[in-house]
């Protein structure tokens, strides 16, 4: 073992450290390498913010850790907004602790004479993100580890705009916490600093969501939807959205509704996992619902599951439900490029979301991996009004009061669209189906190699250099025709050999491009040990009726590109 860890260790069993922390340690001596792990790195907090174990030590989370991130982007605040009070609005999920350093952050805004507005409970994430321009707040604060394990909590900020940082002040934001030292920490709370929020913010988010996302035609009457918070935040806005929209046949999964840490019923609170959906799909067969719908912890992805054309409930993908819901907005709108709207999307998602745009008439809008880059689409375009933005990971905007992924006002779309298909004899799969006819059936599956520790790492860089220095010539017998390289922002047209830059910061992405619209993206994960790749293949569908042996088609296409690409 490194000295430096021990000696890490030893700092952590002396002031500033209070006495519950210096035993903790002390204890944790006896498993050289549980303290080992604890100590031998920093927490980094990175441009998504920090996310990690909590616990004792320099890699883990606690009041520490957080007190750090704290104090360094008080310091920043006071530095960017000199002549006035800064402003932070916190809000925070059902996570193991997640009250208790809540608070611990309040204090030390506080202590830095920083205004802060601190929910009073429990909230789902977008809530934040509104209340962060509602309250006129500098900044905002969430505390939330998504769908990790129980045993993770994190640490996410929001800027002036309500979209999480981006350049510059994210790089800006790192640096003044990698200065800040532990024993700089103000916790000495000013209690005249803190306002404790709720209610009134409560209303005002859910009137918004209400009036952006109820644009349907539908008998919502008629609709049966069965909904899952899966032990999350949700639960204090979902229902309450649907029933002020007018939904009365809302079934909660009880077993599932009390917010709690542990996520005792599913193996991941993800909506991305079936597994994770099964309870809510077994009630929805029991009473003959329309939709199942389920939210990650901090209620800002979303899962959907619809009756398919043979009456069967089918889970649907974040493509999928991008697709239909940026249809069912777009369809309403009757907008052109004079309108001068667009839509947001990224680089890994479905390429469908380019034509479909076209189709009627408005802007997409891609940007990289995250739902930061599309907030950022908004202010950078000021004169231009954004309807929605989607990505493949499950996560979805509707309009721009929530200028982050929103499952709370996306759940009330998604019914508003089933409503209004089903009132028309139609359904919400069917829908889908219909803009597959017209605008072609696009396919995409997404594989993620795990590769742990630090071989793991040098292996992701291995894997990452080799498709950068030898690109695939074809795939499944189509020429490729393009390499886009995001970590140098240049498109490479390997037919003509001419280079063009890509508008975009730079990133570890490749995507190959070839002849018959094939794309194949690869990208380590930017929060845990992965290397993912994402495949989008497409073809004509001449009927709805063919859906499934269309697909069939393609899912053979994909499984051999796959196949000669050595993934799996």
């Amino acid at each position: 073992m490194s000295t430096s860890f021990l000696e890490q260790a030893d700092a952590w069993q002396k002031a500033p450290f209070d006495n519950e922390t210096q035993k903790d340690v002390a204890a944790l001596k006896n498993n050289p390498e549980a303290l080992e792990d604890a100590f031998y790195k920093d927490l980094a907090f990175g441009t998504g913010g920090m996310r990690g174990v909590m616990g004792v030590g320099t890699n883990r989370v606690n009041k520490y850790t957080f007190g750090r991130t704290t104090q360094g982007l008080s310091n920043y605040l006071k530095e960017q907004f000199p002549t006035a009070t800064p402003r932070v609005v916190i809000g925070y999920d059902c996570r193991h602790n997640s009250k208790e350093l809540a608070q611990i952050v309040a204090n030390i805004f506080s202590a830095n004479g920083i205004d802060v507005f601190l929910f009073s409970d429990l909230r789902a994430t977008p809530e934040v993100s509104f209340a962060v321009r509602h309250l006129a707040c500098h900044c905002g604060v969430v505390l939330t580890a998504s769908h990790n394990p129980p045993e993770y909590n994190g640490y996410k900020v929001y800027w002036q705009d309500g979209g999480q940082i981006v350049p510059p002040q994210d790089a800006g934001i790192i640096a003044a916490i990698n200065s800040t030292q532990y024993q700089e920490i103000n916790f000495d709370a000013q209690p005249n600093h803190i306002n404790t929020i709720d209610t009134a913010v409560d209303e005002a988010f859910q009137k918004a969501s209400v009036e952006v996302g109820r644009i349907g035609n539908g008998n919502r009457n008629e609709l049966k939807i069965v909904f899952t918070s899966l032990h999350g935040t949700s639960i204090t806005a979902i229902p309450q959205v649907l029933k002020a929209a007018g939904y009365d046949k809302v079934t909660i999964i009880e077993e599932q509704a009390t917010p709690d840490g542990d996520f005792p019923t599913v193996k991941s609170p993800n909506p991305e996992e079936p597994e994770a959906l099964q309870m809510a799909m077994q009630k929805a067969n029991e009473i003959g619902a329309d939709i199942v719908i389920g939210t990650d912890p901090d209620a800002d992805r979303l899962g959907i599951a619809v009756r398919n054309e043979t009456n069967e409930l089918e889970l649907l993908n974040g493509n999928q439900t991008m697709i239909a819901m940026t249809d069912f907005i777009l369809s309403k709108g009757n907008f052109t490029y004079a309108d001068n709207a667009f839509v947001g999307s990224t680089v890994v998602s479905t390429p469908m979301m380019l034509p479909l745009a076209k189709h009627y008439g408005i802007e997409c809008k891609l940007g990289l991996t995250g739902f930061k880059w599309i907030a950022q689409m908004i202010e950078h375009y000021p004169n231009q009004k954004c309807l929605g933005g989607g990505e493949e990971s499950f996560g979805f905007m509707v309009g721009d009061f929530v200028r982050d992924k929103d499952a709370v006002t996306a759940a009330l779309l998604a019914c508003e669209l089933a409503a209004e298909a089903k009132s028309n004899g139609s359904s919400f799969f069917n829908t889908l189906l219909n803009t597959y006819e017209k605008l072609g059936l696009y396919q995409e599956k997404l594989v993620s190699l795990v590769k742990k520790g630090k071989s793991g790492a040098a292996e992701i860089e291995r894997l990452m250099e080799q498709f950068r220095s030898n690109p695939p010539k074809t795939l499944d017998g189509s020429v490729v025709t393009h390499l886009e390289d995001y970590a140098t922002a240049t498109r490479h047209n390997l037919q003509s050999q001419e280079k063009e830059t890509i508008p975009l910061p730079k990133a570890n992405v490749l995507i190959f491009i070839s002849e018959d619209g094939t794309r194949v993206a690869a990208r380590p994960s930017g929060t845990e040990p992965k290397i993912k790749f994402y495949v989008s293949v497409n073809t004509k569908l001449d009927s709805a009726e063919n859906y499934r042996s269309t697909k069939e088609v393609l899912d053979q296409k994909i499984n051999h590109i796959l196949a000669e690409l050595g993934i799996s």
